[in-house]
């Protein structure tokens, strides 16, 4: 019984491997014409190996520009082709844009906006109040006065409330400025995700090439009586992972993409592509320049010292409670001339609105100290957002060090040494000295290699993005011209 069922199994087995074969023939030759490609940069080498980049899984054409809803496509007339033509930009370029199209960006201007014309509405003079009424009484003649009266606040309550609208402004441009600086970084690092979800596909498709390689060999040799039939097998589950593989990296790239696009303010079905290519970033400054520009620069701190001038000319202004107003007047009655008011001129008023504190403990306990402890935490806020700077700066400076000293290990050291052993093991299984498992495992340590250093390239330039937030400036200010390892 036993026997039977195996040599059913390695019947079926037989049959996956002849359809495998069927289902993966070579890869055409190039007739010429242009294809979707990536460069697959190798250290050392300016040649780059073409792969294609068409996906054809159906998660993918769901989520492309042409199958989208007409509501995602909002803001595109039909004659528009802008949403479906592929948006080829790069790195510089898609940071210009979201800073020039990004809705946040223009939801903090509009905020801006908001500051200023509150401080306008602040030191307007207040509108006159116009009256008029008809008194009557048995034996006396109708009154019927018309006037208007004006107040105006005491003078300097008009400079500290232009104070107040002045530091609101302030702190409205600073956040604008903050805001600039966030999604800078943000686009930068969303455009390396990009690049690295299409550096791993252009990795997993050799990676698949050489599966189906390895597949190919292992068939031939089996076919020959020279290998097992489990070898047979482990290629096909090498292949069909490498596969998998690629499904999973389709969902890694629409994401990027779909995330990129909303930080330049386009459709989020819109096709995009980076033009960049990844490559090994340039040393970092020293932390001195980047940390003393930092704590003078960063537009949260100047942000927050706006907010504790608003505080203090608020305060002056709570401590003006005793300071009178003035206000102005006019009347005239309209129902003169008669006995008892043979005129008809008009009657002007002027003079000095008091307030009479005297219940000013009220104040001094109330919204006047009320306002001082604000003060205070405010300058408290300072100190702790000084060092939070700080910190920031040091924390960003050290992860950027980190990641491209490791960046250099894994391209001087690692990914050499992976490529190596799938070299020796490839040719010495071709030789019928290795095994299936050598080259298996060799191939798994190249694909790990090479993921690895991928994903540390798109470390070391986030990183840098990082950085250059913390800074509140590009590092390219602040290096002096050494020479830049590629």
């Amino acid at each position: 019984m036993r026997s039977s069922i195996a040599l059913y199994a390695a019947a079926l087995i037989a049959q996956a491997a002849r359809a495998q074969q069927t289902t993966n023939p070579p890869p055409p030759r190039d007739t010429g014409r242009v294809r979707d490609t990536v460069a697959v940069g190798r250290p050392g080498l300016r040649a780059a190996t073409a792969l294609p980049l068409v996906d054809t899984a159906t998660m993918v054409r769901e989520l492309s520009a042409g199958n989208a809803s007409r509501a995602a496509l909002a803001g595109f007339r039909a004659a528009d082709t802008s949403s479906r033509d592929t948006l080829q930009l790069t790195r510089a370029q898609a940071v210009a844009q979201a800073l020039a199209r990004n809705p946040q960006l223009a939801v903090a201007r509009e905020q801006s906006a908001e500051a200023r014309a509150q401080r306008v509405q602040d030191i307007a003079i207040p509108d006159p109040v116009g009256t008029a009424s008809i008194t009557n009484q048995a034996g006396s003649p109708a009154y019927k006065p018309v006037g208007a009266t004006l107040s105006i606040p005491f003078p300097d309550k008009f400079r500290l409330q232009y104070s107040i609208g002045t530091a609101g402004v302030r702190a409205a441009e600073f956040n604008v400025a903050a805001l600039r600086q966030q999604i800078a970084s943000q686009t930068a690092q969303t455009y390396d995700s990009l690049r690295v979800a299409l550096r791993h596909r252009a990795d997993l498709l050799e990676s698949r090439a050489l599966s189906a390689d390895f597949l190919q060999k292992t068939q031939a040799r089996y076919t020959a009586g020279t290998a097992a039939k489990l070898d047979v097998v482990r290629a096909q589950v090498q292949l069909g992972q490498a596969e998998n593989a690629l499904l999973a990296n389709a969902l890694s790239i629409a994401t990027a993409r779909a995330s990129l696009n909303r930080l330049l303010g386009r459709p989020l079905p819109a096709p995009v592509t980076p033009t960049d290519t990844l490559i090994v970033p340039p040393p970092l400054p020293d932390l001195a320049p980047l940390e003393a520009h930092a704590l003078s620069g960063r537009p949260e701190l100047a942000g927050l010292r706006a907010q504790q001038s608003g505080a203090h000319a608020s305060t002056q202004l709570l401590g003006e409670y005793w300071i009178p107003d003035l206000f102005f007047g006019v009347v005239k009655d309209y129902g003169a001339p008669d006995p008892y008011i043979p005129n008809q001129n008009v009657t002007w008023q002027y003079g000095l609105s008091v307030p009479l504190p005297v219940f000013f403990f009220e104040h001094t306990s109330g919204d006047l100290a009320q306002a001082r402890h604000h003060e205070r935490e405010l300058e408290a806020s300072y100190r702790d957002l000084r060092a939070q700077i700080d910190q920031d700066v040091r924390g960003a400076y050290a992860t950027a060090a980190t990641s491209r000293q490791q960046l250099l290990y894994l391209r001087d050291q690692v990914l050499p040494a992976a490529r190596e052993e799938y070299r020796i093991a490839s040719v010495s299984y071709g030789l019928g000295g290795s095994s299936a498992l050598d080259v298996l495992q060799a191939r798994t340590d190249l694909v790990a290699a090479e993921s690895q250093y991928t994903d540390a390239l798109a470390a070391a330039d986030a990183a840098q993005a990082d950085l250059e937030r913390a800074a509140a400036a590009p590092l390219s200010d602040f290096r002096t011209g050494e020479t830049h390892d590629r």
